[in-house]
């Protein structure tokens, strides 16, 4: 069964968010020209703010693709935004899914369907106190070298402003940061798109864990190296790794509570090892 949508329902979403996004922010785009205008693609973004899908969104559009994501299985459900995700071809992600595999079925179907997909590595916003990419999960990878679709990664910048992440670490740069929507004076969202990214010496492997990591680091370094590229600055040499220092917050909690000596409950900025990422 082929990735099913409604033609009237993608119009639509064209004629009321286009405009309203064109009205709404400034817009630094580079490098749209490395988004293939056919076949199957991932695009593979930072994420640094709830309101950075939009922007990435209207990027692809006018690269002359048509954005699908992958959204929480629960909001298909809902009444008027089930139905718009429904019919226009939005991948419900069924996160009780124990096989990464199988929760990856529908978004490798939709690639191989010719479909423009898009995906954020981290799977959420950033914990990094200076918005830099943490550590990826590996669903991209898994997909890339399983269909054969071309990765092509994305940085963006400036959606932060608009809406900074609510979960955010409160220091750094992210802590320093006033929380809602601020949409005045208009932001300017920067998006840069790379050329697609050269997995070909991990075609034909088997698709084990090393594998998968190795693949995901590759990509998740360029998408840094982008970021870096629209902030100015050099990315940090390690990505933060939000898992692990959930674990050592909690090691810390229990060591506190149990009388012992307590464990660091900060890391220090951007110390996190890759190959300590949460995988998909």
């Amino acid at each position: 069964m082929g990735h099913g949508y409604s033609p009237g329902w993608r119009k639509l979403t064209i004629v009321v968010l286009r405009p309203l996004l064109f009205g709404l922010l400034r817009r630094d785009w580079r490098g749209r020209g490395n988004v293939p205008r056919t076949g199957g693609v991932i695009i593979a973004a930072n994420h640094i703010s709830e309101s950075d899908p939009l922007a990435l969104a209207h990027f692809v559009y006018e690269a002359g693709r048509y954005p699908v994501y992958l959204a929480k299985a629960a909001l298909f459900s809902t009444p008027i935004v089930g139905a718009a995700m429904r019919g226009t071809g939005q991948i419900p992600v069924h996160r009780d899914r124990a096989d990464a595999a199988l929760a990856l079925k529908d978004a490798e179907q939709a690639l191989v369907d010719g479909e423009c997909l898009m995906f954020y590595p981290e799977g959420s916003c950033t914990r990094d106190p200076e918005l830099w990419p943490m550590t990826g999960q590996t669903g991209v990878a898994r997909m890339a070298l399983t269909t054969g679709a071309k990765v092509v990664p994305v940085a963006t910048w400036g959606a932060h402003e608009l809406l900074p992440y609510k979960k955010a670490e409160q220091r750094g740069l992210a802590g320093s940061l006033k929380k809602g929507f601020h949409p005045f004076p208009r932001k300017t969202m920067q998006v840069i798109a790379g050329p697609p990214i050269d997995l070909s010496k991990y075609e034909g492997l088997p698709l084990t864990k090393e594998t998968l990591r190795a693949a995901t680091d590759d990509i998740m370094d360029v998408i840094s190296e982008l970021l870096g590229e629209l902030r100015g600055e050099r990315p940090p040499a390690e990505r933060y790794d939000h898992h692990r220092v959930l674990e050592e917050r909690r090691r810390a909690a229990k060591d506190a509570e149990a009388g012992g000596v307590p464990g660091p409950a900060e890391p220090a900025d951007g110390a996190a090892e890759k190959s300590r990422a949460g995988d998909s």
